[in-house]
């Protein structure tokens, strides 16, 4: 491996950390919790996308595992059932798949806005991933309200909430610190 892959390849490896980190603090702090639940975090999603736009896909996804395997380390929800098939569903559907799919926003990697077009992208997909589980797994807590309805408001609430502050945030970034969006640039060295 020559000399620029390898400082590339570091250079991505810590910056996905210290993202991830900052992204693990911030879920963290609740900002709010809805009455039927779902909480709204500062931003913990924009890091996690941060990765994919500076580094690609591979190294967002990456990212969005790891973030996953800490909230499940951190805030893990044990599902209301004790089947196997419920913690499988609950661990794929609302943490690695749900978290994994953010680092998706690499596919707008070099792109000046591609965080304003990454961030409905991603957290609609992990919208979806939480949706369907909400509907499978934690659908028991529905009461009269059909479930899908339930899931819908359930997780639309925070996640509606955590996607508007992400595009303000995210708008202000692309305009006044675009360096932040973009793939880091590395010279040879003489």
């Amino acid at each position: 491996m020559d000399t620029l892959k390898r400082r590339e390849n570091i250079r991505a490896l810590v910056e996905t950390a210290m993202l991830v980190a900052v992204s693990v603090v911030l879920s963290l702090i609740v900002l709010f919790q809805f009455p039927q639940g779902g909480e709204v975090t500062p931003l913990a999603m924009l890091p996690l996308l941060l990765i994919g736009l500076r580094h690609g896909v591979k190294w967002g996804v990456l990212g969005g595992l790891v973030f996953a395997c800490l909230q499940m380390m951190f805030r893990f929800f044990p599902p209301p059932t004790a089947t196997p098939m419920g913690y499988i569903s609950v661990v794929m559907l609302d943490y690695v798949i749900a978290f994994s799919v953010v680092g998706l926003s690499g596919l707008f990697k070099g792109k000046p806005y591609g965080l304003l077009y990454a961030a409905p992208i991603c957290l609609f997909l992990r919208f979806l991933c939480h949706f369907i589980s909400g509907i499978v797994v934690w659908g028991v807590f529905a009461g009269d309200m059909p479930v899908w309805l339930y899931s819908l408001t359930y997780n639309g609430s925070y996640m509606g909430v955590e996607l508007i502050m992400v595009m303000v945030v995210g708008a202000i970034i692309c305009k006044a610190a675009p360096i932040l969006v973009m793939p880091p640039t590395f010279k040879q060295a003489a």
